[in-house]
């Protein structure tokens, strides 16, 4: 008998003893996978159709009102083609996160598969992480196919000054937006509630940010909602990016992109991590 293991030697852990002890890299990196996988294999949907929408934006508005066209920006001038085409691309970016984000949760709840998610041995943290840079992935593919169609498209300038701010103001954007859909999926019931957050909430900001016009040209009072918009922050900073001047100061941009960032984070971390309107 002395030469037997006792019980608790013959167990994986003790009970209430986490065997993931640190980061479950494993399994975040495969529900980032299932994430990717997931948009990707209806590419043509989720990133070439965003990419030739954006492209015909550009088209019909530098058609319409001359592509030649200086706007005011910063102190300076710029064509309204080099001003619009940055826009574009951040917009096709943010807009597409949205959509990735509020689906996966949405359409768990509705067809009875959350439990996909919340039962895998996952922290709150790594869920979010996943959903988050599903949706990231997402936004930035998106972006690269927007800026080659209007990089090889006559009359646009769209060569990167500050590649640090691109890549910067775009994943800010994307996260931003990638929380937002994560927070409007475990709100949403059904694929209608989520249409309306994009319809009367994403839709009218980004267009209302100056993705099509500079701010310098209205009311002082316009200008003052409009830097109360979070949306032209992120526009003006990935404007930046490629034409060197901006409507409002890059650092200044950047830290309340950051700090909406974070909120939003804390808030969908806590909404996931007591369970509302994901467990039953």
């Amino acid at each position: 008998m002395a030469d037997q293991p006792l019980a608790s030697e013959n167990r994986i852990s003790d009970p209430g003893v986490p065997v993931i002890r640190n980061v479950n890299w494993g399994g975040l990196r495969a529900l980032y996978i299932k994430e990717v996988r997931r948009f990707f294999k209806v590419q043509l949907q989720t990133i070439w159709a965003p990419a030739v929408q954006t492209l015909l934006y550009l088209v019909v508005f530098t058609t319409a009102l001359g592509a030649r066209g200086a706007v005011p920006v910063g102190g300076g001038t710029v064509a309204f083609a080099d001003f619009l085409a940055p826009g574009l691309i951040v917009m096709g970016m943010l807009t597409n996160a949205y959509a990735n984000a509020s689906f996966s949760l949405l359409v768990g709840k509705m067809q009875g598969t959350i439990v996909d998610y919340l039962m895998p041995p996952l922290s709150t943290g790594e869920l979010l992480a996943a959903l988050t840079g599903g949706a990231v992935t997402r936004a930035f593919l998106v972006g690269g196919a927007v800026w080659l169609a209007m990089a090889l498209w006559p009359g646009v300038h769209v060569t990167p000054q500050h590649l640090w701010a691109i890549l910067w103001f775009g994943f800010l954007g994307s996260v931003f937006l990638a929380l937002v859909g994560v927070l409007t999926s475990i709100w949403a019931e059904k694929f209608d509630h989520a249409a309306a957050v994009q319809n009367f909430v994403v839709g009218p900001l980004t267009l209302l940010s100056g993705t099509f016009y500079s701010v310098e040209r209205l009311s002082p009072t316009f200008q003052a909602i409009s830097h109360a918009n979070p949306f032209f922050y992120i526009i003006s900073g990935f404007r930046y990016g490629f034409i060197g001047t901006a409507d409002s100061p890059v650092l200044l941009g950047s830290l309340v992109i950051l700090g909406v960032d974070v909120l939003l984070g804390i808030i969908a971390y806590r909404l996931l991590a007591t369970g509302w309107k994901t467990k039953s």
